[in-house]
């Protein structure tokens, strides 16, 4: 216990030199006084015997004792001698003792009070008596007469009150020279206590011996070593655990460390040194010490240092260990942090690579089973195994290089463990001749290059063995059975992240391979646009972007492109399905905002009846733009359902957004869409494009469009497939998350002197003059050989529309690829073929119609409605689109 204690042996040492100071100065003082009292009284003795002796020798005292009345002549002659003499009393007196003077008048005659038995026998006798002036120190001297005869006495004194006077005055000096001294050691004897209780704690005997005997078992019980050495190198202490520690005989103590055999040289000049120390690591025979050393001196000690010393043999074992065990499961978080980022199989194997160098190998390698990268299920043997993934700690290595095709033999690691689906381990590959089996050139090469041990250990996902990791070591420690289990897991995370991929690889496939399936594998001929395209799948998955060029009577192109909403194969399905109705919708010649509105009630009906409720209302939000060009007016009619609006570039190179309406999306019915009509000069461009394009979430929408617009502007000339190249390279750089359909299409406009049209009255004689006309201008384009089928077939048509139909009738005669025959007339009613019995009179025209004709139909305007019929041209090759 460390505490302020009356019975420390700081306070007893200071109470026991208070009291002995104490004590000093008392018997100090009382010395003094009593000194004091004795050279007082002897003062006055000797004063008294001087006045006495000098009084009783005076000249004429003989003379005065014979006169008749010796008190009148001495009474005077003693009082002045007493004053002078500083004396109380002078008594002159006779042989018999009877007063001859005194101080006191009154007293003369009188018996003197004091021994004059010794004075009458010539003696000079003092003493101490109680007179008549009170206690008085006194000596009496005889006289003698010229005879040597005592004649009287003399007696000269100081009263005892006058001598104790005298000393009370010294008194107070000699008190305050005690007290000042007292004072004095008073302070000495404190500053000693307190620097006695600092060194103590204030503790008392019985807890210091205490605090001993428990320092004294602790130092030489605990399991740490301690050492003191002075400051010139000297051992001072070592408890039992240094002893057996550094094997130091129990004599060392007092000794020289320079002198103590047995101590590692690093040992010995760490505690010559003095030097600061922390957990430094010293080798003490087999041991492994971790080493603490401190000065002793910062406090105020003597100059030295302390040693401690503990044993970490075992610990830096556990410790060790420890750190390879935390070593792995740091590499096995990174592996789950860093393998299987993406749904690429040969990127998944490339992360598994990387993360296991250098920390686990110095070069891994992996191979996997060919149909795997193809998202096929692999071969039952380690055969046809593609070496995709190559990575070490150098590149000059001569491991197989990546992409080779291997067929591993039965005798070698690889296949072994491909075969058992367990990790085959190969400490010495200098030794393992099946190993060697494989390529002996090759595996001279390695063991040459320094690479002595292997693990191969099978990617198996779902009980099924899809290739092989290979571990390689060259820089390190020989691979061991407790490092199977580590390269076990890194695999086995890895496994799950490539037959994910394998299966997505497939899936993707089969899914890109439909909608590839489903979209246009080429453009067909047509004379009205130069079209260019571009469609990218999306990099997670298909997507149900699209678009089509679809020819139609009349020279005419129709243009569409659309986006379903959403991945996979559902929305693919879907798309191929909005696609074919369009091709249908498109063949009935209806105008864009009917055709959107046909369209959006098949994807209401669709999403209604989707049988699957997690898929249900999936393409709502489905998107279609749709144009129809015609060269010969070289108009454009569009429409769009929720989609983005095109780009138009002029043949002066601007470029800008027409205004077209924005219908809703499609699916979600109950608002008609709009048509826009916009005049395309020959030479001009329409961008067609998907949201893929244009959107990205690092930019908003506008700064898409905006980026679009400047990419196709500037360059009119420029053919629609560098167009195409040259948007993709502006605006996805690297690549499209989501899929994206580009069309871009350059009008073209058909010459005037391939389009021929008149009026027709309603009169049947109109007919014939038709016939001659048409007749006239088929000769004039090298056609006459299609003049009489030509003439039967517009006979038919503006017969019934005089017939059948209302003003106004018109003819128009294009040619182009194929000789297209128009009738327009201003009635909406439509003519049918039918089968004609062979007692009917009519419905025998429209069959002869469509026996010479290609193709022939019908379209309504919002003047009514156009016959159509196509006739192929006699050599297709002799009229080049113009």
């Amino acid at each position: 216990m460390i505490g302020k204690s009356p019975r420390s042996v700081a306070g007893q040492v200071f109470v026991l030199q208070a009291a002995l100071v104490v004590a000093l100065v008392v018997c100090a003082v009382f010395a003094l006084v009593l000194q004091s009292e004795r050279d007082t009284g002897t003062e006055a003795r000797r004063r008294s015997i001087a006045v006495a002796e000098t009084f009783a020798h005076s000249p004429g005292i003989l003379q005065a004792l014979r006169t008749p009345d010796p008190s009148k002549v001495l009474q005077p002659l003693t009082e002045a001698g007493r004053r002078s003499a500083g004396v109380d009393f002078i008594v002159v007196m006779n042989t018999r003792g009877i007063r001859y003077t005194h101080p006191m008048p009154s007293k003369i005659g009188k018996r003197f009070v004091g021994r004059i038995g010794p004075s009458l026998a010539g003696k000079v006798y003092t003493e101490s008596v109680h007179g008549p002036l009170g206690h008085e120190e006194q000596a009496t001297v005889p006289i003698d007469d010229t005879h040597g005869r005592v004649t009287a006495l003399v007696s000269a004194g100081l009263k005892v009150r006058n001598v104790t006077n005298e000393v009370d005055r010294q008194l107070p000096i000699i008190l305050a020279a005690g007290a000042g001294a007292l004072a004095v050691s008073t302070t000495g004897t404190a500053l000693v206590g307190r620097r006695l209780r600092r060194q103590t704690h204030s503790l008392a005997p019985d807890e210091m011996t205490r605090m001993y005997e428990h320092h004294d078992t602790v130092l030489h019980s605990v399991r740490e070593g301690v050492l003191i050495v002075d400051d010139n190198g000297r051992l001072l202490l070592a408890n039992d655990e240094a002893r057996r520690l550094l094997e130091i005989p129990l004599e060392a103590e007092g000794r020289h460390v320079l002198e103590l055999s047995g101590l590692d040289p690093a040992m010995t000049e760490l505690l010559v040194s003095g030097r600061v120390a922390t957990d430094e690591v010293h080798f003490a025979g087999s041991r492994l010490l971790a080493v603490n050393q401190r000065p002793t001196d910062r406090v105020g000690g003597p100059r030295g240092t302390v040693v401690t010393l503990r044993d970490s043999t075992e610990l830096q074992a556990v410790s060790g260990r420890a750190e390879v065990a935390r070593e792995r499961l740091e590499l096995l978080y990174d592996a789950g942090l860093g393998i299987g980022t993406t749904l690429d199989v040969i990127r998944t194997a490339d992360e598994l690579a990387q993360v296991a160098v250098p920390r686990f190998a110095d070069f891994v390698t992996v191979d996997l089973a060919d149909p795997v990268l193809h998202g096929e299920e692999p071969a039952p043997t380690a055969t046809d195994m593609r070496r995709v993934a190559v990575h070490g700690i150098r590149d000059d290595h001569p491991l197989y290089e990546k992409g080779r095709l291997i067929d591993f033999l039965p005798s070698t690691p690889q296949a072994r463990g491909f075969d058992a689906g367990h990790s085959e381990l190969a400490t010495d590959l200098s030794t393992a001749n099946g190993w060697h089996a494989q390529d002996p050139a090759r595996a001279r090469q390695i063991v040459d290059y320094g690479i002595h041990s292997l693990i191969a250990a099978p990617i198996q996902a779902r009980g099924v063995v899809l290739g092989m990791a290979n571990f390689w070591r060259a820089k390190r420690e020989p691979f061991t059975e407790e490092e199977l289990s580590l390269a076990d897991e890194l695999v086995a995370r890895a496994a799950v992240s490539i037959d994910n991929a394998r299966r997505y690889a497939r899936e993707h496939a089969m899914a890109v391979t439909l909608q590839r399936s489903l979209l246009p594998r080429a453009l067909p001929e047509q004379s009205a646009l130069d079209v260019g395209y571009r469609y990218l799948p999306a990099q997670s998955g298909v997507s149900g972007d699209w678009f089509d060029v679809i020819p139609l009577p009349g020279s005419r192109v129709a243009l569409a492109v659309g986006d379903v909403v959403g991945h996979g194969l559902h929305a693919a399905a879907t798309m191929g399905r909005l696609r074919t109705a369009v091709h249908n919708f498109s063949a009935l010649d209806l105008p864009p905002d009917e055709l959107l509105s046909h369209l959006d009630d098949l994807v209401g009906r669709i999403d209604q009846d989707e049988a699957c409720a997690q898929t249900a209302g999936e393409i709502v939000g489905a998107t279609c733009l749709y144009a129809i060009y015609d060269p010969v007016g070289r108009r454009c009619v569009m429409a769009r359902a929720g989609h983005l609006a095109p780009v138009l570039v002029h043949p002066d190179g601007s470029a800008a957004f027409p205004d077209v309406p924005a219908g809703p999306p499609l699916g979600l019915g109950g608002m008609p869409f709009q048509t826009a009509e916009v005049d395309l000069p020959e030479g001009s461009q329409l961008v067609l494009y998907t949201d893929g394009l244009i959107e990205d979430r690092n930019r908003d929408l506008d700064v898409g469009m905006e980026l679009l617009r400047r990419a196709v502007a500037g360059r009119p000339d420029r053919p629609p497939e560098e167009t195409c190249q040259a948007v993709l390279d502006e605006l996805l750089p690297e690549g499209s998350k989501d899929d994206v359909a580009l069309l871009v299409a350059r009008t073209r406009a058909l010459p005037p002197e391939n389009v021929a049209d008149w009026d027709v009255p309603r009169d049947p004689a109109a007919v014939s003059r038709m016939r001659a006309a048409v007749s006239g201008r088929l000769d004039e384009w090298g056609l006459s050989e299609l003049g009489f089928g030509m003439e039967l077939v517009l006979s038919e048509l503006i017969t019934n529309a005089i017939r059948y139909g209302s003003d106004p009738v018109r003819v128009r005669l294009i040619r182009d690829r194929s000789l297209v025959c128009e009738v327009a007339d201003g009635s909406s009613t439509s003519p049918h073929l039918r089968y004609a019995a062979t007692t009917d009179e009519g419905g025998r025209g429209l069959f002869l119609v469509s026996q010479m004709t290609e193709r022939w139909g019908t379209r309504y305007t919002p003047q009514g409605k156009v016959i159509w019929a196509e006739v192929a041209l006699p050599d297709l090759s002799e009229w080049p689109a113009e």
